[in-house]
């Protein structure tokens, strides 16, 4: 196949000659004239549907249209800048690789809902292949180690490589629960209420009390309720009779609820 033909159809004869046209009148003015950007969006409108017809190459990759035709457009323009009439070659023969590589830079830098090191997104491209290749050469998906080996790199990088692609497409928090029948969203289901958050005031009102206790009074709280120690066991740590620990355990708890209602 030649390169024009994997272009695409060739211009029609009107369109080759109003081309090279708006080429001569470019390259009659310099640069800023009122005549050469004429002629330069002359060629831009005039080639719109070059532009179109290559982005709607790209429809259903997760990108707007219409962001994709701005993209292409971006292209179209360079090619015009950097065309070389002389060459005998058809302008939309030239233009076409330019427009598409600029689409395809377009999903290779802002594609990535986390912008990540170019480095790791050529690598995912260089994975996606092998991965590809080694499928269909095993019958089943490659290891790491398979897809190492075939790439000369380390495991570590595949391993990265990897990772990196989650990078690519996110979820938004919005999107349907998939599975639901209701309107509920991911954000839904992410996170739920810390039943120990409602202590934490608690917990904070309670240091400065904890502290002004007796080194006894802070022991048997420890061993009762961080321990889990019963009244009997307490007594025989400490050596006092279980009433007298009762006693004092009911008297410091007092005192630390005073506290906390004057708090």
């Amino acid at each position: 196949m030649t390169e024009a033909a994997a272009a695409g159809p060739e211009e029609p004869l009107d369109l080759r000659s109003r081309t090279a046209a708006l080429f001569r009148a470019m390259a009659a003015a310099s640069k800023g004239e009122p005549a050469h950007s004429a002629a330069r969006d002359g060629l831009v409108s005039l080639h719109m549907p070059l532009v179109e017809h290559l982005a709607r190459r790209f429809r259903n990759r997760g990108e707007p249209y219409d962001d994709l035709v701005q993209v292409a457009t971006i292209g179209l323009i360079k090619a015009v800048d950097r065309f070389d009439s002389d060459r005998g070659v058809e302008f939309s023969t030239y233009a076409t690789p330019t427009i598409l590589g600029e689409i395809k830079r377009y999903f290779r830098d802002k594609g990535w809902a986390i912008r990540v090191p170019r480095r790791l997104q050529e690598l995912r491209l260089s994975l996606t292949a092998a991965t590809a290749d080694l499928t269909q050469e095993l019958g089943r998906a490659p290891t790491v180690a398979e897809l190492a080996e075939r790439l000369e790199l380390a495991e570590d990088l595949v391993i990265e490589g990897l990772e990196s692609a989650n990078a690519y497409n996110t979820l938004s928090l919005d999107a349907p629960d998939q599975g639901e029948t209701d309107s509920s969203t991911v954000l839904d289901a992410l996170g739920g209420e810390d039943e120990a958050l409602e202590s934490v005031e608690y917990r904070e009102s309670l240091k400065p009390l904890l502290a002004q206790l007796e080194t006894r009074e802070k022991r048997i709280l420890t061993l009762r309720f961080f321990r889990g120690m019963t009244q009997s066991q307490i007594a025989e740590e400490i050596g006092i009779s279980q009433m007298h620990v009762s006693r004092l355990l009911a008297r410091t708890l007092t005192e630390l609820r005073t506290g906390l209602l004057k708090e």
